[in-house]
């Protein structure tokens, strides 16, 4: 009963961590408007960053198979590009002509892949602490690291694509919420849960790709001033550097 309170309190934490991302509702409208590119240029940094740095790497240290991993990182793609298919065929066929009520397909994508790598992270988070507590804590904190720079990127990418500040704010705080299912789905069914790492984190990988190869960078190339050139670059920069620290981050944590 213990390792379960401990489970879900992590998770919950977790899922808090998304509200980091609320500074948006007290931001001035063209002030937000701003912002928005560079952290646009963020979320692509931390969600390729996370992808290369962090799950695929995962994925193949449990697997053992580079190329088994990488096969599935190409149906994780795959699966993105068909589900985008799908979300725009739903939004070519939308009839909802309401003023500002047209959200665009790349901010839908992006509530997929977070409510996914969510889903992950409680797995983890459960899997740790049934483990050993100690564990399941450094792993919640060293979770807790990647998502607050990933949160402030998602947000970006949920204004841009059309939701106003709150929209994005509350729509980002529940696709945190599926950590909580991951981690109830583990404590249930903890070797179901495990195998099924193998799978999820390199899919998770390849929708991070897609979403950010296929969504993200070419909303960046909108606008090629020398000030979204520098501003851009930089953000895209962080957001991969956030990645690489976190990594190294995690592994003092987790090293004996």
């Amino acid at each position: 009963m213990t390792i379960y309170l401990a489970t879900i309190a992590a998770s919950l934490a977790v899922s808090l961590c998304s509200l980091t991302s609320a500074f948006a509702l007290w931001l001035p409208a063209e002030t937000l408007k701003r912002i928005v590119p560079f952290l646009v240029a963020l979320a692509v940094g931390v969600l390729l960053g996370d992808a290369f740095i962090h799950l695929i790497p995962d994925a193949v240290a449990r697997h053992g198979s580079v190329s088994d991993v990488c096969l599935t990182v190409l149906v994780g793609v795959f699966g993105f590009f068909v589900l985008e298919k799908l979300v725009r065929w739903r939004h070519d066929h939308n009839v909802d002509t309401r003023p500002g009520a047209e959200i665009l397909p790349l901010a839908k994508m992006n509530l997929i892949g977070d409510t996914i790598h969510n889903f992950v992270d409680g797995i983890l988070i459960a899997g740790s602490f049934l483990a050993d507590p100690i564990l399941g804590w450094t792993t919640t904190l060293a979770i807790v690291a990647h998502e607050v720079p990933q949160e402030l990127g998602d947000v970006g990418a949920l204004l841009r694509g059309g939701y106003r500040p709150r929209q994005a704010v509350l729509y980002n705080f529940y696709c945190s919420l599926s950590v909580l299912p991951g981690a109830l789905f583990t404590l249930l069914l903890s070797q179901v849960a495990e195998s099924s790492l193998l799978v999820l984190l390199p899919v998770a990988a390849g929708g991070f790709i897609y979403i950010a190869a296929s969504d993200l960078i070419p909303v960046l190339h909108e606008r090629s001033s020398f000030r979204h050139l520098g501003g851009q670059s930089a953000s895209f920069a962080l957001g991969i550097a956030f990645m690489q620290g976190i990594v190294l981050f995690e592994q003092t944590l987790l090293t004996p």
